[in-house]
């Protein structure tokens, strides 16, 4: 018995120490600014820049092939903090200001759950057979779930205005 994890033990210090040694050797460097980069985007791998994920967005955005604008969840506030960190100059006037978000009606929705398996942010609540709701501060509008719900009950709307977001309107112009 004693013998047994004698051997156990020194296996696992042998091994550890291999791996250890072998993460050194082969360690990759990469490069810190498509880190940052990547720190800065949402996270959400929603793919609605085209990419696969925030990362090779990422990697896209810092080697140029990509605009600081590509990313709809980011959306501005992401472009500005990007374009100064590149030093990349963008034209804001042209993004629009209107963010989209998932919403199901009710009265459609069979409760069938194949919109919250694809929600890349969880932002959809519900159970099998019953309604689901969309919880707007979690959704990126990344219309994932309006291509995979068979009922079409689920549309891209604004978001609603409440206390919290109403602006004054501008006073129009005489």
């Amino acid at each position: 018995m004693i013998s047994a994890i004698l051997i156990l033990t020194t296996m696992g210090l042998i091994l550890g120490a291999s791996l250890g040694y072998a993460a050194k050797l082969f360690h990759v460097e990469g490069d810190p600014l498509v880190d940052e980069v990547t720190q800065l985007m949402p996270g959400t791998q929603c793919g609605q820049c085209g990419f696969a994920g925030c990362t090779p967005a990422a990697e896209a955005i810092v080697s140029g092939s990509a605009s600081v604008t590509c990313c709809p969840p980011g959306g501005k506030q992401l472009a500005e903090t990007l374009s100064e960190k590149l030093n990349v100059s963008i034209d804001l006037d042209a993004m629009s200001d209107e963010v989209l978000y998932a919403h199901i009606d009710a009265g459609q929705c069979t409760g069938c759950t194949r919109c919250f398996k694809v929600c890349p942010t969880d932002a959809i609540v519900g159970a099998n057979k019953q309604i689901h709701v969309v919880m707007s501060d979690a959704c990126t509008g990344c219309k994932a779930c309006e291509k995979a719900c068979p009922e079409n009950c689920i549309a891209m709307q604004p978001a609603l205005e409440t206390l919290d977001t109403w602006h004054w309107p501008k006073p129009m112009s005489a």
